[in-house]
């Protein structure tokens, strides 16, 4: 019968079931015998985690030795994006393309060609603006890009990933490639972010998979007036004894992309958390993990839209899930409420005649 309570036998608990409902159990409330047995499961559960962290590894060696069979593949992208290579008839026929030729009649088709072919001599090369428009259309990019990094983002030829090898601790690079430009005299820019698939020895039982734990960028070489990431303002200044005046130059940071390989340290201190620079290195930490692992490997479905309605709809649905969950939680407040309001006295003017 729930809600009943029975008196405790030697070596047993029972418990009211009524007072257990929505409350953990506080492992301080239970007898020694029973609280032995659950020393004993949580060591099981501490040799799970560093099991699950083994997992973790093998994963990350598995990305590791897929990375080296995707590479061609990307290899070839970007060759097609910069123009080095034109694919043949064959590499670019798609499904889209057969079906908009059977929606053509004989006389548009001969028009498309015509037009092709006197358009022959203003083709552009390869695809232009490939990321960029990426950065562009990307929710979370589009916040970080600003007016003045675009021309310099005309520029990006790729971006790879590397990651660590086997004898070196768990880390990933991405590589951003660039052709010889006015702003900056690199041609790869680099961010690299290190990981960890351990349990934390404080708190083992808070292991998730694998998490990234800190990030470097790398120094911009910037040509003279070309630093994006600072803007330079002038202010007059008025000598306080002799009333003279002069104009003092000085440069203060403005909002980039690029700052994006400047990161914020976490300064060493007495251990209390920032919740600002905490919130800048959790979004710098999943924009590395967007790049490696979504931008990076569908990079063309991100230029034309296509990965975004996907995203969207997953964001939907979850959305949805969550609505779901507050109209129900909602649904239980109201009800309370109205029980509430009836019970209480109506105010004299709306008392019922």
């Amino acid at each position: 019968m729930a809600g009943r309570k029975e008196s405790k036998g030697k070596g047993e608990l029972i418990i009211a079931a009524d007072k257990l409902e929505g409350f953990p159990l506080a492992e301080s409330a239970l007898p020694k015998a029973v609280k032995r047995r659950v020393h004993a499961l949580k060591r099981l559960q501490l040799q799970y985690a560093h099991t699950e962290a083994q997992f973790y590894q093998e994963v990350h060696e598995l990305e590791r030795k897929y990375a080296a069979l995707y590479q061609p593949l990307f290899d070839k992208r970007r060759s097609v994006v910069t123009g080095a290579v034109e694919p043949t008839d064959e590499e670019c026929e798609w499904q889209s393309d057969r079906e908009e030729d059977e929606d053509l009649t004989e006389g548009l088709k001969k028009k498309a060609v015509l037009e092709e072919k006197s358009d022959a001599g203003e083709a552009p090369k390869g695809i232009p603006e490939f990321w960029l428009t990426i950065f562009r259309t990307v929710p979370m990019l589009s916040e970080m890009l600003q007016e003045h990094d675009e021309p310099i983002l005309k520029h990006l030829q790729d971006i790879t990933v590397k990651f660590s090898e086997p004898d070196q601790p768990m880390s990933f690079i991405l590589e951003f490639h660039f052709e010889p430009n006015s702003f900056f005299s690199n041609t790869v820019l680099t961010k690299l972010y290190k990981m960890k698939a351990e349990p934390d020895d404080t708190d083992p039982f808070s292991f998730e998979g694998t998490e990234i734990v800190d990030c470097e960028g790398c120094t911009i070489s910037w040509n003279k007036g070309k630093d994006v990431t600072v803007k330079t303002i002038k202010k007059k200044q008025k000598h306080k004894g002799r009333g003279t005046v002069r104009t003092i130059t000085k440069q203060i940071p403005q909002d980039s992309f690029f700052n994006f390989f400047n990161p914020i340290k976490e300064a060493p201190g007495d251990g209390e958390v920032d919740e600002d620079l905490d919130l800048t290195l959790t979004a710098d930490f999943e924009i590395g993990h967007l790049f490696r692992d979504r931008i990076v490997p569908r990079a063309v479905l991100y230029f034309t839209g296509e990965a975004l309605d996907e995203d969207m709809s997953i964001d939907e649905e979850e959305y949805e899930e969550g609505d779901e969950e507050l109209d129900e939680e909602g649904d239980e407040d109201d009800e309370e409420d109205f029980e509430r309001k009836a019970d209480e006295p109506q105010p004299a003017e709306c008392k019922q005649q």
